[in-house]
């Protein structure tokens, strides 16, 4: 598989992952000021599901583009693999 891919959305993707960058800083600065545990557990849980919002688009991405072409050219079976794998990651 390549290291080098071309994301057709890169754009978007750091857009996001700046929002959530701002997100983590917004939650330190709660934990710094004593904020309510609840109100931080809130700020996590909508962080985890920006973050789950960007590895779905990457997955997509990989789908459509480096899968895609794997298959194409004979290597579907260790992309797939690849694939499995990190599906299993994120379904811990």
């Amino acid at each position: 598989m390549p290291d080098i891919v071309t994301q057709p959305n890169k754009e978007t993707l750091i857009k996001r992952l700046n929002r959530i960058e701002g997100q983590v800083r917004g939650v330190t600065k709660m934990i710094t000021e004593d904020r309510y545990c609840v109100d931080v557990l809130n700020q996590i849980s909508a962080l985890q599901s920006a973050l789950d919002a960007v590895a779905m688009q990457l997955l997509e991405n990989h789908t459509h583009g480096c899968m895609q072409t794997a298959i194409k050219s004979g290597n579907g079976d260790a992309a797939i693999a690849e694939m499995m794998a990190i599906i299993r990651k994120f379904a811990r």
